[in-house]
């Protein structure tokens, strides 16, 4: 774990709280992009949810569990209960990665039709003990995503066509770092903070394919 930081996983949500704010970047439907946060919410909902209100849901459970502020929220049709992890430490970075995972409408980017946008499934969240400049966390964006579909396609998994999927069709990532230790300009996957994101991120999501399949055989 990185000191200061508080992770708990439940039927209801996966929560990060941090003591200090955390600079994060996100594809997250509250508060994405780049910003400050206290927690990070990412909070299950069942498949098929209109969800027509993300923001009033979030918020609602934020209230309710005294979340500090500000925070980013993510929604998730997978089993929050289930998130996995990983960890991985180098050149003076930890990075951990929580990942929910359902594969139920995955699909590969760029062949699957444009659909209503509906609750994001593989939710990756990555948290670095380190200090990456604004644009080394674009980097370890793309790094995770990358190392998502790497994953995907070494694991066997296909669409309904037989062809390999990229992902679900509403799939999040965010990446949160301390501030603390050493300054990063780069997050590619062979920098040395992209190399232990990369790692911590395939740990996590290698074991939430395996284990969505050994629930859906």
């Amino acid at each position: 774990m990185i000191a200061g930081l508080h992770v708990e996983s439940g039927p209801e949500a996966v929560v990060v709280a941090a003591d200090r704010p955390l600079r994060a970047l996100s594809s997250a439907v509250r508060r994405g992009g780049l910003a400050q946060a206290r927690a990070i919410l990412n909070l299950h909902v069942d498949r098929g949810a209109g969800c027509e209100d993300p923001d009033g849901m979030l918020e609602a459970y934020a209230r309710r569990r005294a979340l500090g502020r500000p925070y980013v929220g993510l929604l998730t049709g997978a089993r929050t209960q289930d998130a996995t992890i990983g960890e991985e430490s180098a050149g003076g970075f930890h990075a951990l990665a929580i990942a929910t995972v359902g594969l139920s409408n995955r699909m590969a980017a760029g062949r699957a039709p444009i659909a209503r946008w509906t609750p994001s499934t593989i939710n990756t969240i990555v948290l670095v003990e380190g200090d990456p400049e604004p644009a080394a966390l674009v980097n370890l964006a793309l790094t995770v995503t990358e190392v998502k579909v790497l994953a995907l396609i070494e694991a066997g998994i296909m669409d309904a066509d037989g062809g390999p999927v990229t992902g679900t069709s509403t799939d999040a990532v965010i990446v949160a770092a301390t501030g603390r230790g050493p300054r990063a300009r780069f997050g590619g996957p062979v920098s040395a903070l992209g190399w232990t994101v990369a790692r911590a991120a395939r740990r996590a999501l290698d074991d939430g394919i395996r284990g969505w399949r050994e629930r859906n055989p």
